[in-house]
Order: C-alpha cells, then structure tokens, then sequence
C-alpha cells in the first residue's frame, strides 16, 4: 500500500509540474469547468487570448508574498477575478457583491481557490528548500549518583540511556581508567539489598521502581562477566541438570544458557525464609526458565511434588548485605528474589541463603542468564568489538590492572623480557638499591625533598589507589565481595595488630586470605618484606609491582585493585 501511495504521490507531482498556470492562477485543464458554472464572458480580444493563454513565470519573492498573504488571509474565502479585462489599473480586482449566483457563488470558489494556494505552494516548494520540522526533544531527567566514600554528583541525562551509558559518562566526568568494570549499582538501605544493573536497562525506568530511600551507587565490579570466561568455576557439576533435548556436555554450558530450545536447570539446596515468618527452613530447590520451584519431598522434581517460589518475569535479584543482622539469616551469603513492584515492604520478598560464596554466584548468575540470555553476552562483546575497531593511535590508557606489566632489562644496549622469576627477583632489589643510593645522594647534595628517604618510603603508598588506610578486617572483605571475587583482587591496609606493620588483602578461588607486610632492618635502613625477609623491598609500591609480575609467596599475582573514586 505505501508504495502505491508514493506512486500516485510521484505521478501527480509530475503533472502538476507540467501543466501551465493561467493569469490567474488556474490550470489550463480546468477552464472548461470553471466557465461552466461561471455566468457569459464577454469574447476578449486576440491579444488577451494570447497572454492568457501562455504560462506566466512568477518570480520567488512574489511567489512567497502569495503565499503569505494567503495564509493570513485563510479565514475567508479567496475568490479569483473570472473578469479581469473589466478592471481598470487605478481598481482592485475585487468581485462586487452579488455578481454570482446566491447557489453557486461559495462553493465554486472554495474548489477554484484550493487548486491555486496548492499550486502555488508547489511552484514555491521548486524554488526554495522547505524547512524541515525541528526533531522532538529528548526528554531529560536528573539523576543522583553517590561514590564509595560518600560522595554524589547530580547527572542530567536523557531518558533512553542505558546503565552503561551512565558509567561512560562518570568515568569521563571523574578521569577515571575506562576498563569496562565499572558498574551501576541499585542500592535499598532499608531493605538490605542492592544489585548491579545491567548494561542494557535504562536508568530512568529502573529509578521508578526504587523508592525515595534508595540510591544508585557508582562502584566497580569486575566479577560482572567472569562467568563467560571461566564458567567451570560458578557452575559446579553437581548443581547442573540437562534436560532430554540438550545432549551437549559441560563444555557446552553457556551455549544451552542462551538456547532458548535447551534448558539447564541449577538444583541444590538453599535455605528458604517463609513468607510472613522469622524463621528459615532448609529445601532442595531447583531454577528453571519458568521460575524457581522447592520440592515438598526430599529431593523429588516430579511435577506433584514441587511448589513455585517466585516468578522470573518482573523480578530481579539481589544480595543481602546484612542478612543475618536484619533477616537472621543463617549464613552471610544471603539472596533475594525482589518483585518490581515492591518498593518499601518486605513481606512478598522472597529471601534464600546459600552456604557459601561460590554456590550464592552460580544462583546468580544462573538467574541472570535465564532471565536476560543473549543480551548478556551481547553486553559482554561490545567493550570487545570497541577495542577491536580503535585505531593502534587512539587506544586508551590501559591500567596497570590489566596485568600489562612485564620484567625488562636495559642494561645492555635493546631492552629486553626478563622470563625467569629468579632473575626477575633479583633485579626488582637491585632496582630497589639504586633507588635508595639515588634519593641518599640526592639529600646529601642538598635536594629540595623536605622528606628523609626512610620518611618518605613510609608514606609514598598513601598516594596510590591500592592503598586504604586504616580501615577493619571485615571492612576490607566487605570491599572485595563488593568489586567482585576474581582471581588477583587486592587492597593494601594498616595493619590493626601492628602500627608499623601492613595487611595485603587478596581474593583467590572465591576465598579472601590476608597475608601480613612486616618491616625489616638492613645496614640501617627500612625494607618491607612479606616472606619474613627473603624478598625485601625499599617501598610499598616496589612490593606491589614485583607481586604484579611474579606470585611469590602469594597463591596468585596482583591483578586488580579496589579503587573508590570520589565524584
């Protein structure tokens, strides 16, 4: 039907555009049907038949004052001259009243002057470009976003823009390193909860379903698509059942996430806290595409025997982040399954508790893929496919983070890889050395460093993002779950056993350890070792950079760090 359309539109506008304009104003095909209502013209002469009958060009200007003149003038009926010989030049071409038939003196009008104004406007269209109508305005919202440490920034943005979106704009705003982690998180104070948003939702729509005590929080979280790279380690074989039509193998288990023909089912049991009730009861549930089932016998799936628990539609899914203190929960690896609609009750949140951090994430994530499939890891290959098309000119700073560092050797005349750990270790204390008989030279020879080398090796990590003063053990683990359990996450402290001691905090196979940073003496001056001595650094900032290339001591190297940016 549209392309009829735009052909009868196309076939007309040609026509239109080669029949010739009269005097005044009227195509030469219609003067029979204009006569024919009109009353006897006298004959006019062959001269006028002659200018009547050839096309009159109408320069742009009048044209447009036409136009105009119409417009204004569009309340009453524009009624052509049918006898302008009889006009003298010192007279208007105005009809006087009642030279036409009271029957046939409006309508006739009306259909001669429709043909006029559209040809008219036509004519004008050819010469001049029509001004398009100005786009609609995008609607814009202001939106509140706090930081770590307590800070928040007033962020006006329109109302189609995406979680990610929002990050983008912080981090460019806060000049942070764009690494892809940084996250959106939906925060209830008064529920206990909060969740990470999804690159694709929209800020705006999630902001209506949270009340006025929450809040968006701008943090990192580099466990957001961990699943994708190594998923053996959040889906355990004894929490995941194929279903008949899948016969792939655990190789294969992301594919049969986001196949919407093949359905993997996460079965175990989790402690569920009853509706209306304090307490909590021990069940064996299962999670599949059409919600999240408890069985009423033992470990039985027959359809008789399980009963729905919630729904996946219109919910999402948080942690608890004082689930034993609010809820009495259990354990500290709390989740909740919070319906959209629920704002400030409790009562239709459905609270389950796992019995550790690894059987809590495959819950998770087994939700997230179930619920949202093949937009996750369209989510997770954009950042990818970006860095793919950037030019080798315009790539941006990489963090150190990222695990770019490498051991190099320019004592000789290239630069080379240092590949040995051993010889990587001894030229990180040589490198440390000199450092050392750099700064002593440089304050004997009368630097303007108004710190002592052994001052200001105590108090140079204090600069760095790694580092987080004097904060508590269950405060430094409470930051590490919060920016993701991966492999290599870590933050340095103040040790609260030994003021002259330090803490490094790291993050391996879901497992948080402390490992504790002593001070040493040797031929008086101050080390900082975490092997009781054998590898000894001048500063904290030494020590992170050797541990971000070789492990040590430690179960994994350093490879990222907690950071709160202040907004």
């Amino acid at each position: 039907m549209n392309e009829s359309l735009e052909s009868l539109y196309s076939a007309c506008s040609m026509q239109s555009d080669t029949e010739p304009l009269l005097q005044n104003g009227q195509h030469a095909s219609s003067q029979p049907e204009a006569s024919s209502a009109r009353p006897a013209q006298p004959q006019a002469s062959p001269r006028q038949k002659v200018q009547r009958s050839q096309p009159v060009h109408i320069l742009a200007v009048r044209r447009l004052q036409e136009e105009d003149q119409q417009l204004k003038t569009s309340s009453l009926p524009a009624i052509p001259n049918p006898f302008p010989e009889l006009c003298g030049p010192g007279s208007p071409p105005v009809l006087p009243p009642g030279s036409l038939p009271p029957s046939q003196s409006q309508a006739p009008a009306k259909q001669e002057a429709n043909p006029e104004k559209a040809e008219v406007t036509r004519a004008s269209h050819q010469s001049l470009p029509v001004p398009r109508p100005a786009p609609p305005k995008v609607q814009a919202k202001d939106v509140k976003v706090f930081s770590e440490d307590g800070t928040s920034k007033v962020v006006e943005i329109p109302t189609d823009m995406t979680a990610r979106d929002l990050c983008q704009l912080l981090v460019y705003k806060s000049h942070c390193v764009d690494d892809n982690s940084w996250t959106l998180v939906e925060h209830h104070p008064h529920l206990g909860l909060e969740r990470c948003l999804e690159d694709h939702e929209l800020v705006v729509q999630v902001e209506g379903t949270m009340a006025s005590e929450s809040k968006f929080l701008f943090r990192k979280n580099y466990a957001k698509y961990e699943f994708f790279k190594n998923p053996m380690n959040f889906f355990p074989e004894q929490m995941v059942t194929w279903c008949q039509q899948s016969n792939g193998g655990q190789t294969q288990l992301l594919q049969n996430f986001l196949n919407s023909s093949s359905c993997p089912e996460i079965q175990g049991f989790l402690h569920v806290k009853e509706m209306g009730r304090k307490s909590w009861k021990k069940l064996y549930v299962c999670l599949r595409r059409s919600g999240l089932y408890c069985s009423t016998k033992g470990t039985s799936k027959e359809p008789r025997h399980l009963q729905l628990l919630a729904d996946l539609e219109e919910s999402n899914i948080f942690s608890l982040i004082s689930g034993k203190k609010q809820y009495g929960a259990p354990t500290d690896h709390g989740l909740c399954i919070k319906p959209n609609k629920v704002k400030t009750e409790t009562k239709e949140l459905r609270l389950l508790c796992a019995e550790d951090e690894q059987i809590r994430a495959c819950w998770m994530t087994a939700f997230r893929l179930l619920k949202y499939g093949m937009l996750l890891y369209q989510n997770y290959r954009i950042p990818q496919q970006r860095k793919a098309l950037l030019s080798p000119f315009s790539t941006p700073v990489r963090s150190v983070s990222e695990n770019s560092l490498v051991a190099m050797d320019f004592s000789g005349q290239t630069g080379r890889v240092i590949e040995n750990p051993a010889e990587a270790q001894s030229a990180a204390l040589e490198e440390g050395h000199a450092w050392r008989k750099r700064s002593t030279r440089m304050n004997i020879l009368g630097s303007q460093s108004p710190l002592h080398p052994s001052t200001l090796s105590s108090v140079i990590h204090r600069t760095q993002h790694w580092f987080h003063g004097r904060i508590s053990r269950e405060e430094s683990h409470r930051i590490i779950k919060q920016q993701g359990l991966v492999d290599g996450l870590f933050l340095l402290r103040d040790s609260q056993s030994n003021p002259k001691a330090f803490v490094l905090t790291l993050c391996h196979h879901q497992k948080i350890k402390n490992f504790q940073i002593l001070p040493c003496e040797d031929e008086g001056q101050t080390f900082f070792s975490l092997d009781d001595g054998n590898t000894k650094f001048s500063d904290l900032i030494q020590l992170v950079d050797f541990y971000q290339l070789n492990k040590g001591v430690l179960p994994c190297k350093l490879k990222h760090h907690c950071i709160r940016v202040a907004l």
